[in-house]
This record gives structure tokens, C-alpha cells and sequence, in this order.
């Protein structure tokens, strides 16, 4: 097809700043979506946490004042040589924080003001978007905004818009007294009146705008696209998906193998592939030497990379794990940092069991390529993931995971079946401790096989989940965009 001028808008960017998958999907997508030939601009906030040494930071154009009901911003565009395309909307009042997202009483006008900078600054560029790409609750707003205030614009007179949800239990709902910052009050009969006017408090859905008018919905695995739209999965917006389900779809994450790749990554003791992967052992060594926990040949090392949220199942190893580090001596390695319980229980972990447990709280992207290499399985339990990129990382650094069936997981990983060498990891069908013990039981009993443990592993390396792929879905779903 034609090249298609897109417009990303998102509240984070990898490298630049994320806090999961999000960051990830933008930092990677649209370098996938030039190769195909299509032009694209990315708008995030110019964040304090930024670290503009690395790259030429340049402004571009004048100032633009933006005016959010009765606050005024000055916002300036920026560009970075390292990333053509790139465009950053700098505004210390808002963006200078001590973190990305915060409960400041102006964090919607926060992103509100992204929002109608990236538009102000088509407007100074001449760039005439035929896609405006929104990503989450951040940008639910922008389709409506571009129907109403931006309408009188030629610029846009073609402009469609897509609105991707990566993870809809965030939707962004503020007071219905913050309607007046939208600049949108002239439209109030545009805004979901039943939220609006709620006896119990109105409130104003960002995300539920996005799906109201959006000219397509889509979401970062096909499973998470119909999960969505049932009661168990819907956060409350199942209905509204439900209403348009013939523009729901779902387009699988993929992975930017120039950066998670074991024959090529930096971060490793020693590189590996499908037909050498020796040195796989060598990063296990340098893994376990490197958190203190002593290498011993033959004991299965399980590992985790992960935000400490109720969304990721953790609460399930309380009544599991303790017992079978008893009985089966394995290891645990675990990096990640969130809610205190759960921090609290790797903690404990760690001090009653020194030699087989290590919980490194934050986070250090060096340590979690030496996981995925280090590891000889992944456990991501999951209560829900609406993609999951750990376990696709975990394939290709033959790595097998543990994962529960739902979502993205269950899109990304095929059951290990013994008997027929197939499969690429181990699956569970019910968020419970038993589900959990079956399947850590399994993997362990698998990986006593050594020839079986073997061919998984290798099944795991041969998947292929690049960004190429799932761009051509883009591109083909860019297409296919109503009004």
C-alpha cells in the first residue's frame, strides 16, 4: 500500500521513558512501520527523568501556547538526532515530576496538554497525519477532540484515528467538574451522559471516550480482544466493546530481536543460538555468581521480571513456592519492585532461603537480559495479560515459561506435550495455587528429561514473534479505518 502519514501519541516511548509494555510496543513499532514505508511522527512528554545527554536535544519552531480551560501552558517541541521521527512537548510545569505518572490534582491536564501539543504542532510542521495512532487512557480524549475543536482544520480533514488499548483496567476517570480543561464543554452532549451525571459523582472516562470515537479499537493480543469484551475481563467497558466488535482487533505485541536476542545481546556473559547454545550455561553461572546464590550443576534456576502488581499472580506462590524450594531445591531469581505484600513476600523468601532465593527490588534492564539468559524457565502467573512481552523473550532465549492460560500468554505459548516433543512452555487453565503447583511440577519433571528439555527448548528459539509481522497487521488495519 501507499506510505501512510501516522501520528503516534503516547505518554511513554522506549528508551526514553516506559514503565512496561506500553513504552516498549511505541519505542519499537513505528521504526518497524518506516521500513514498510510509511512516515511517522511520535509525541510524548519531555519528561524531567529524560536523560537528554544521550542524543542532540534540538527545539523546533516557535513556542505554543496552550490554553486547557483556565490554565495556560507554554509548550515547546523538541526533536533528538538519535531518533528521527521523535518529537517531545516540553512543559516543566507538567512534566518535571518525581515519576511518569502521578495523583497530582492536574494529572489529566497533564496529558491533555500532550494531546493538543502534538496537534498544535501538525498544524506548525504541515504535516497532514491520514492515521492518529492513540495509545491508552493518556489519549482517549484526541479522537473527540479532533472532531470537534480541530474540525474547522483542513489539515485534518482526512485524519482517522485508532485508539489501542494496552492494558483497559487503566481508563483515567476524573471528576466531571475537570470537563471545562478539555476545552470540549461546548460538546458536553458528546460526553457519556450517564457517567457524566452519576448521583454518586459524575466522572469523565478517558478511555471510554477513545472507544466511543475512535474510528477502530485495537488491543495487543487477538485472545485479549475477546476477553475484553466479557463481564470477567471488561473493567466495566465490556458492553461498549461489545457494541463495536466489528472494530475490535487484536494485533500481537511483538518483540524488537535487535534488542532481545541471545546470539547478539551485549548483556550477556556469552552469546548463544539454536545451533551453539552453549554458552547459555555460562550466563546461568554468571547469573547466580553475580546475586550470590551458589551454581550448582543440574539445579533448575526459575526466574521472574516483573512489575509486583495484583494483575501478575503473584499472590499465588505464597502457598506454593515455600514448600517445593523444600522439596525440589531449586532456585528462584527475582527482579521487580511494586506492591509492598508482594515485595514483602520475596523478601521473606529470600531470608529463609539464602542459597536458592534472590529478590532484587527496582529495577535494572542489564540484570533482566541476564534472567531471561540465565534462567532454565520463567514464571509469569498471570491473572490476566493483555499481551506479555517476558514470555516471548523468555522463547527466544530458550528459556521455557510457566505462564497461566489468558491473554497474550495464551496467544504466545504452546503446551509442552512430551510424548510428541511438541510445545514451547507450560501452561496453566485455572489462577489457582493448585493450577500454579501442577504446572511448576511439570516443568521441573520436564526438565529431568534431558533430551525432551532439550527439543523444548529449541521449539522455544524457532518461535518467531518480530514486529514485522504485527506491523503489516497495523499497516493493513490503517487501511481499513472508518471516519
Amino acid at each position: 500500500m501507499a506510505g501512510v502519514k501516522v501520528v503516534m501519541v503516547s505518554s511513554e516511548v522506549a528508551p526514553f521513558a516506559k514503565t512496561g509494555g506500553l513504552g516498549d510496543v511505541v519505542g519499537a513499532l513505528p521504526k518497524y512501520l518506516r521500513e514498510l514505508g510509511h512516515d511517522v511522527r511520535v509525541f510524548m512528554p519531555l519528561y524531567s527523568a529524560i536523560d537528554t545527554s544521550k542524543g542532540t536535544f534540538a527545539a523546533v519552531g516557535s513556542p505554543m501556547n496552550v490554553r486547557l480551560g483556565q490554565s495556560h501552558y507554554t509548550l515547546r517541541l523538541f526533536t533528538v538526532d538519535t531518533h528521527p521521527g521523535m518529537y517531545f512537548v516540553h512543559c516543566p510545569e507538567l512534566y518535571h515530576r518525581a515519576s511518569l505518572y502521578t495523583n497530582d490534582p492536574d494529572e489529566h491536564r497533564r496529558f491533555l496538554a500532550l494531546c493538543w501539543g502534538a496537534l498544535h504542532a501538525c498544524q506548525a510542521l504541515g504535516f497532514a497525519p491520514d492515521v492518529v495512532h492513540c495509545h491508552d487512557w493518556q489519549t482517549g480524549l484526541l479522537p473527540l477532540t479532533l472532531k470537534t475543536a480541530f474540525a474547522w482544520d483542513r489539515l485534518f480533514a482526512k485524519t482517522k484515528t485508532l485508539m489501542t488499548i494496552h492494558n483497559l483496567n487503566y481508563q483515567g476517570a476524573f471528576p466531571a467538574a475537570t470537563l471545562a480543561d478539555t476545552n470540549l464543554e461546548h460538546n458536553v452532549q458528546l460526553f457519556h451522559q450517564d457517567q457524566l451525571n452519576h448521583p454518586g459523582g459524575g466522572r469523565i472516562n478517558y478511555l471510554l471516550h477513545g472507544l466511543l470515537y475512535a474510528g477502530a479499537i485495537s488491543t495487543v493480543s487477538p485472545t485479549y480482544a475477546r476477553e475484553i469484551q466479557t463481564p470477567e475481563h471488561g473493567a466495566h467497558l465490556d458492553g461498549f466493546l461489545r457494541a463495536r466488535h466489528r472494530t475490535v482487533f487484536g494485533i500481537l505485541n511483538g518483540v524488537d530481536y535487535d534488542e532481545w536476542s541471545p546470539d547478539i545481546d551485549k548483556h550477556l556473559a556469552a552469546r548463544y543460538s539454536p545451533a551453539d547454545p552453549s554458552g547459555k550455561r555460562a550466563c546461568k553461572k554468571a547469573l547466580l555468581e553475580g546475586l550470590g546464590l551458589p551454581y550448582i550443576d543440574g539445579v533448575p534456576v526459575v526466574g521472574i521480571v516483573s512489575r509486583l502488581a495484583s494483575q501478575k499472580g503473584f499472590e499465588l506462590l505464597a502457598d506454593v513456592v515455600p514448600d517445593m524450594l523444600r522439596r525440589h531445591g531449586f532456585q528462584l531469581v527475582v527482579l521487580g519492585s511494586g506492591e509492598p505484600r508482594l515485595q514483602d513476600m520475596f523478601t521473606h523468601m529470600q531470608h529463609a532461603f539464602p542459597k536458592q532465593v534472590c529478590f532484587y527490588r527496582g529495577f535494572s534492564n542489564p540484570l533482566a537480559h541476564m534472567i531471561e539468559a540465565g534462567s532454565d524457565m520463567f514464571l509469569m502467573p498471570s491473572r490476566y495479560e493483555p499481551c506479555g512481552l517476558n514470555q516471548m523473550y523468555s522463547l527466544r532465549y530458550g528459556t521455557p515459561p510457566i505462564v497461566h492460560r489468558t491473554g497474550g500468554l495464551a496467544d504466545t505459548v504452546r503446551p509442552w506435550q512430551a510424548q510428541k516433543r511438541q510445545g514451547t512452555g507450560f501452561v496453566f487453565d485455572h489462577h489457582t495455587s493448585v493450577g500454579l503447583r501442577w504446572a511448576l511440577e511439570s516443568a521441573l519433571a520436564a526438565y529431568r528429561d534431558h533430551d525432551g528439555w532439550r527439543q523444548l527448548v529449541l521449539n522455544g528459539m524457532a518461535e518467531d514473534f518480530s514486529w514485522s509481522s504485527s506491523a503489516r497487521l497495523y499497516e493493513t488495519l490503517y487501511s481499513r479505518l472508518d471516519a
